[in-house]
């Protein structure tokens, strides 16, 4: 508990000057950082990278569904970095975009139409550039968007202020164009197999600090969070050859369908499709509690949502996970480009 109070202290101040244009919080003295960096050049001769494109999940899902309404489709679309984009895979089905796609469409009974402008390497002052694309002049606006961002924020040590209200300040601007928006908190990346102690610690430091802080500016901004933590729970310290991809650093296929399992429940929720009420069970660690409170617990266990209640609470929930149906899209090119 005095871990996480701590981390709720320094999650709102961070939040605090992201509201009134502060730079930046400092988390770790000179000497840290100094070892941080020494870390991180070693390690990036351990981990791989990937220069591969991603494939492509456009289009639209839910086939079977298309015969039974004469309801519009449901438009999903999704920002972020290499993970949004599906790095690390190679087929369209395998990412999280797409698996998400094909579970709103099954749980919705609709078509969904699905448009993914995330980009490898992006850090969250690039979000503006992804926000105007997908509500550029004569496409359609999303009913709901996806955000996942944060980890080359940690990595190319932007201040955390910053990239915080450049997340805030598209979810804000998402929300007036009438998304809802489900933000996939920084991942944990203490949990890259290939990083060591010391960078290993500071890493999951830095990595949660920044998760706790972006769930305070997403709820405040009118949007849902969902924790990726050590993306998505103990399997991947547990099973890294199996949830880690080949360059050891993004998700492998069975790692980014662990992801979305634990993004679908709220996805589905922010539109009213989840048949979970939006009240907390006592029973399962839920419960309305301050926000930078709220944030910062979730940002020790993934999988755990953030909603906002009455200013200044918050709802932390713990959905139930279902399985996901195959990723199946039926014509890329319905979707608008």
């Amino acid at each position: 508990m005095p871990m996480t109070m701590s981390r709720a202290r320094v999650a709102r101040r961070i939040a605090t000057a992201a509201a009134f244009g502060g730079g930046g919080v400092g988390l770790l003295g000179v000497a840290t950082v100094g070892v941080l960096l020494t870390e991180v050049r070693l390690a990036r001769r351990t981990v791989g990278g990937s220069s591969d494109i991603p494939p492509c999940a456009d289009g639209r899902y839910g086939a079977a569904f298309g015969h039974r309404t004469d309801r519009p489709p449901l438009r999903l679309g999704f920002l972020g970095d290499s993970t949004a984009a599906g790095q690390g895979v190679h087929r369209a089905s395998q990412t999280p975009g797409a698996l998400l796609a094909s579970g709103l469409a099954a749980l919705s009974e609709l078509h969904v139409d699905f448009r993914n402008v995330a980009l490898p390497g992006a850090q969250s002052d690039d979000l503006e550039r992804q926000v105007e694309l997908l509500l550029a002049a004569g496409t359609e606006v999303p009913d709901v968007c996806v955000i996942m961002i944060g980890a080359n924020d940690v990595t190319h040590r932007m201040p955390p202020a910053q990239s915080v209200r450049h997340l805030s300040e598209a979810v804000r601007a998402l929300r007036a164009a009438g998304c809802e928006v489900v933000v996939g908190t920084c991942p944990d990346l203490g949990s890259v197999e290939p990083v060591y102690q010391p960078l290993r610690w500071v890493a999951r430091r830095l990595s949660r600090q920044l998760a706790a802080a972006q769930t305070i500016g997403v709820i405040e901004s009118g949007g849902r969070t969902v924790s990726l933590g050590d993306l998505l729970g103990p399997e991947f310290e547990a099973r890294p050859r199996e949830l880690f991809g080949p360059d050891n650093y993004h998700p492998s296929a069975e790692g980014y369908a662990t992801a979305a399992m634990a993004v679908l429940p709220t996805l589905c929720a922010s539109l009213g499709l989840w048949p979970e009420e939006e009240r907390p069970e006592p029973a399962r660690g839920e419960g309305i509690l301050p926000v930078e409170q709220a944030a910062a617990e979730a940002a020790s266990e993934g999988g755990t949502e953030v909603t906002a209640s009455r200013a200044p609470w918050a709802l932390l929930k713990h959905r139930r996970r279902r399985q996901l149906p195959a990723a199946e899209t039926t014509d890329p090119s319905s979707v608008t480009p």
